[in-house]
């Protein structure tokens, strides 16, 4: 089947819904023409300090934190990751600059679902793999979330991996998921990553990385950063969650579901009773393992994900010196809208710096 532009946006706008937790139906896309806000004064100034050298688990010399709970980032920083098997399924639709395709990865024991945007020409092209935000597992379809932002990059020549996580849609179940503070779908990501890097598919450029997560999706991204630095080159964030894990789970598990709140904090105390282990599953307690450039957008207006929130997560990065980069939208809410556009300019000139060849 052929689709031009406006087919494709028709795919994007029932592939999307309005579900609770920190997601939002995300509305179409506004002209990308110029306006008065792309400059600097809304932004937050990069550093201009230099990256710290990769600490990978590869590194001999690499200290790792204690782990002291398998439900941890200390955890998936010591973890060996084996993501591989990235196949290709059916065509889902040709767009005039790229091709939409079902794929698969193995993460760990489990097969993971996703679809792929290919763009037209040989290649090899940069690969972007994208993290979509929270979508109740039972109503989400392969896909699904960032359908914007899938069209808008690969029209730019970037493969666009997007992976649907452990429980949704295509992918093998995993019912400790939600009891294990979702660190499974962290560990989906980095074996989307290592599968990218590990095929031999000849569009893609394995050598050239990046994440781009919104919502949950830019927790996760923090998670992959601390959990292995050097994976990626570059990553960008929309409206994140907090990089404070208590902070989420007071917001969304605590108030709307006391029963797993219950089971939670039965197996590993509450936030205020057990803040060792809640520090150990919070990304901002090891930001100093950060070593790739981060961009982060955030409305002012967002009343899912606040953004008190990326403001601390912001600072923090700063304290430890690293290239990190945040753009406020004033009035935006949480899923973007007449800013959006703006955003993704902002967005492709990051990426394009950062994983050009």
């Amino acid at each position: 089947m052929s689709l031009g532009r406006g087919g494709l946006l028709r795919i994007a706008l029932v592939g999307v819904l309005a579900v609770s937790g920190c997601s939002a139906a995300e509305p179409r896309a506004q002209s990308d023409r110029p306006t008065a806000a792309e400059s600097p004064a809304d932004t937050s100034a990069s550093s201009s300090a230099p990256a710290s050298p990769p600490v990978t688990p590869s590194d001999p010399g690499a200290a790792l934190p204690e782990v002291t709970s398998p439900v941890s980032l200390p955890a998936l920083m010591a973890k060996q990751y084996d993501g591989r098997g990235l196949k290709l399924g059916r065509v889902l639709a040709r767009a005039e600059s790229y091709t939409r395709r079902d794929v698969t990865y193995r993460s760990g024991g489990l097969r993971i679902s996703g679809i792929i945007n290919i763009p037209r020409g040989d290649g090899p092209f940069p690969v972007l793999v994208l993290l979509h935000g929270y979508i109740d597992p039972d109503f989400y379809v392969t896909g699904q979330g960032l359908m914007r932002e899938q069209d808008h990059l690969a029209r730019r020549g970037y493969v666009v991996l997007h992976t649907d996580y452990r429980n949704h849609a295509g992918s093998d179940p995993d019912p400790r998921a939600e009891r294990t503070l979702r660190l499974g779908y962290t560990e989906d990501v980095v074996n989307a990553v290592l599968a990218v890097k590990n095929s031999s598919l000849p569009f893609l450029h394995g050598e050239r990385v990046g994440l781009l997560g919104r919502s949950m999706g830019g927790g996760l991204t923090y998670n992959t950063l601390v959990a292995q630095p050097g994976l990626v080159d570059a990553a960008v964030v929309f409206a994140p969650v907090s990089s404070r894990t208590s902070d989420n789970f007071d917001r969304w598990t605590r108030d709307e579901r006391p029963e797993l709140a219950a089971q939670i904090t039965d197996r590993y105390g509450s936030p205020e009773d057990s803040p060792d282990f809640w520090r150990a599953v919070s990304p901002r307690t090891y930001f100093d393992r950060i070593t790739e450039p981060l961009l982060i957008h955030h409305g002012t207006s967002d009343d899912s994900c606040p953004i008190r929130w990326t403001r601390t997560t912001y600072d923090a990065l700063k304290r430890e010196g690293k290239d990190a980069r945040l753009f406020v939208y004033d009035g935006e809410e949480h899923a973007f809208g007449p800013q959006w556009p703006l955003s993704m300019r902002r967005t492709v000139r990051f990426l394009d710096r950062h994983l050009s060849a």
